[in-house]
């Protein structure tokens, strides 16, 4: 884990897998996801690194119902002794409800070897099972969210039905989920295992449309310079990507420390490097 500073109220709190970001205001903090199942400890070092205490902390937002985002966030909840509320999006809180049993993505055939494969690994990390947290308010699209000086809730479904960005206007910040992604070669993509392409690419172009100075993503590093043309240049290239980039977002998940998977794992088609698609309709 690592833990840098973005912006003077902003923190990127890197993890190998599902990354998560805190913000900081006078009256509190705000977490916006919470890492795999464990995590709990390493954030709240996480927070003490920023200078404030676990204590500090007001609420977590979830931006969508997979264990990679959720895992924690139980934990964090019940340590704090209700002091911290839990936000999700009302379409995807069923699911966190139900431990992060939700629908499958509809995978495009150059996906379903890299899914098997992030799935496998994940698999066998060592971790504990996952409890699903309490959702104290279940958001819709426009909501208000309390910190941020005005951070709202931005629905973008399709990597889940309730996937859900936020926005903080006044200080030009978009916390993406995995609703768009960026690349280990610093591409920004749509995200990848979606529910919906279609309307994975249509909340793509939606966030790429926003004013945004800096963008953190759930997967890859987050974009502090010249984000909007970043999103805005991916969003009307129609997110395509090259396999090998799309693995790279995972490279980290390989359980050999030592170990990057796109030096082990192999294409959909032996040789194949082509252009694919990262989202939009099913052929």
């Amino acid at each position: 884990m690592d833990v840098i500073q973005l912006l003077p109220r902003l923190y990127f709190i890197r993890f190998p897998v599902g990354h998560a970001y805190l913000w900081s205001d006078p009256d509190g903090l705000t977490l916006i996801d919470t890492g795999l199942p464990g995590a709990a400890p390493l954030l709240h070092d996480a927070i003490r690194q920023t200078g404030h205490e676990p204590a500090d902390l007001r609420q977590v937002v979830l931006t969508h119902f997979h264990f990679d985002h959720i895992g924690a966030a139980a934990d964090i909840a019940e340590q704090s002794q209700g002091q911290v509320a839990v936000l999700a999006h009302q379409a995807d809180a069923p699911f966190i409800r139900a431990a992060g049993v939700g629908p499958a993505p509809d995978l495009a055939d150059w996906e379903r070897p890299i899914h098997e494969r992030v799935t496998s690994q994940l698999a066998a990390r060592p971790m504990p099972a996952l409890i699903p947290p309490r959702i104290d308010r279940e958001l819709a699209d426009g909501d208000g969210l309390g910190f941020g000086d005005g951070a709202v809730a931005v629905a973008a479904p399709g990597h889940t039905p309730g996937s859900v960005a936020v926005y903080l206007p006044r200080h030009q910040v978009l916390f993406t989920g995995d609703a768009i992604a960026r690349g280990q070669d610093g591409r920004v993509i749509c995200g990848v295992f979606n529910v919906d392409r279609a309307q994975a690419a249509e909340s793509f172009r939606r966030l790429a449309a926003l004013d945004v100075a800096v963008a953190c993503f759930g997967h890859g590093e987050p974009l502090t310079h010249a984000a909007a043309a970043a999103l805005r240049a991916a969003a009307a290239a129609q997110a395509w990507m090259p396999f090998r980039l799309a693995r790279g977002l995972f490279r980290t998940a390989c359980p050999r420390a030592r170990c990057r998977a796109s030096r082990h794992s192999r294409g959909p088609r032996s040789g194949c490097r082509g252009p694919r698609p990262a989202c939009g309709p099913a052929a």
